[in-house]
Parts: C-alpha cells; structure tokens; sequence
C-alpha cells in the first residue's frame, strides 16, 4: 500500500525535542514511531495504553514534588512498605 496519507499535528517544541531524543536513542524516526503507535492504535481496537485521571494520593504527590520541598527518600522497598503502613 503506497504510504501518501499525512498527519500534522502542534505541539511544544521543548516536547519534540525531548522525545525526538529518546526515539533516536531506539533508532526510531518521529515518522515511524506515529505509524507503531497507530499500528498498535489499530490492533488493539484503541490506545495502547491506560489513560485515566489520577487518584488523590497520586494528585497529592505529584504537587508536592512540583513544590521544590525536599522529598523523604529510602534506602530499601521494605523501608518505604514500613512507611506507607505507619
């Protein structure tokens, strides 16, 4: 099938930068990653990914790493289990 159809599309350009690197990184043009994302758009019958809001505690810490506060941090995952059960 001849590849003629186009899609343009506006966005930030620190965006498209930042992932033009991470795809380059992979070896992946911009156009081809578009076209694994719509072929898996297409496989999957919709996004090939979860897309939901947050829940309240994701919410609360997301604002406050955005706070510039120095964040608590752990050494080990049985530290942070600990934590989360006190």
């Amino acid at each position: 099938m001849s590849k003629s159809a186009m899609i343009r599309a506006r966005m930030e350009p620190d965006l498209k930068e930042e992932a033009e690197q991470v795809l380059a990184k992979v070896g992946l043009s911009p156009t081809e990653a578009i076209r694994l994302f719509y072929r898996q758009i297409s496989l999957r019958g919709g996004l090939p990914f979860e897309v939901r809001l947050p829940n309240a505690a994701t919410r609360a810490a997301i604002a406050e790493a955005r706070s510039g506060k120095k964040l608590k941090s752990f050494k080990t995952a049985a530290d942070v289990m600990r934590t989360a059960r006190a």
